[in-house]
């Protein structure tokens, strides 16, 4: 993953996803905004920001772009995506929430042909604390150091990261995958991600009901993750009708367990694995403490 100071990145799109004080704080953190693309815009300045009517125009002019952040209307986030595709762009963040599933069924499989990386839709973004802002999350929450946080949430995963910052606990990157039905990037790929780098030292996983995809992590934490991990899945006291329709779930479908997409599913799938699991977001440093004492820390 390229994400430096240095990165360059591409803001496509200035719908009501993205604020103007949403582009100034990240041009306030460092993080390189070199243009934006608004079709029909293009020559104007928006935002103190340059705008192209295409992606390649950007390209053209600024060279290689590394990230763009995708905010525009959700019938519009397919073709946005697929252009930033072929301008070779390697990270794609959608902002946008309420992207057509079947859209992102065709997004997705457009990646399996190339090393395109997809954060969302309706993600906050990432953040790598003291080095680069890519998205809205708000950066006051975060200090660097070494704790990687990974998250289906949005909210949830910068109050994490405030309760961290209060005890001292500084992050190294912190990413929310989105809450759509159907997201890009996966606990899994983010998993890995962060137990390759080399600034984490300890990894905090953000869940919540709605499909299996935290059973799946449990398992995966088990057999491919060397650092240690920390679990808080978000709704165990909410009533079991509850329709989570912000992450998809489907509460009763022909041959799955009635339990399928609940918290209490998750937090089965995590005490079977031997996960440490919070009660609730302010618990999480002291876990983070207990297991970050020199000879529980796992090695690889």
């Amino acid at each position: 993953m390229n994400l430096t100071p240095e990165s360059k990145v591409l803001i496509q799109g200035f719908c009501e996803f993205i604020l103007a004080t949403h582009i100034s704080q990240m041009q306030a953190y460092g993080t390189n905004l070199v243009a934006g693309v608004n079709p029909g815009y293009g020559g104007q300045q928006i935002y103190d920001l340059p705008v192209f009517d295409l992606v390649e125009e950007v390209v053209a002019k600024f060279g290689q772009i590394d990230t763009t952040i995708i905010c525009v209307q959700p019938d519009q986030v397919l073709d946005a995506a697929l252009e930033a595709m072929a301008s070779n762009i390697p990270q794609i963040i959608i902002i946008t929430a309420g992207v057509p599933p079947l859209d992102m069924v065709q997004l997705l499989r457009k990646t399996e042909a190339c090393e395109t990386l997809i954060i969302g839709p309706n993600s906050p973004g990432i953040i790598v604390p003291g080095k680069i802002l890519l998205g809205t999350q708000p950066s006051e929450f975060y200090i660097p150091g070494s704790v990687g946080i990974v998250s289906r949430s949005s909210t949830l995963t910068y109050e994490v990261a405030g309760e961290l910052t209060k005890v001292g606990l500084g992050q190294s990157i912190s990413v929310s995958i989105g809450s759509d039905a159907i997201v890009g990037s996966s606990f899994l790929q983010w998993l890995q991600i962060l137990d390759e780098d080399e600034t984490t030292e300890a990894i905090v996983l953000i869940g919540q009901p709605g499909g299996n995809s935290e059973e799946a992590a449990a398992q995966y934490i088990i057999e491919a993750i060397d650092k240690p991990v920390i679990a808080y899945i978000a709704g165990r006291h909410a009533p079991s009708v509850h329709n989570w329709q912000q992450t998809g779930t489907l509460a009763s479908v022909i041959g799955r367990s009635v339990n399928f997409g609940t918290a209490e599913s998750k937090l089965a799938a995590f005490e079977s694995a031997k996960i440490p699991v919070a009660d609730s977001p302010s618990q999480i440093p002291k876990l983070l403490k207990n297991i970050l004492t020199p000879q529980r820390v796992k090695t690889k």
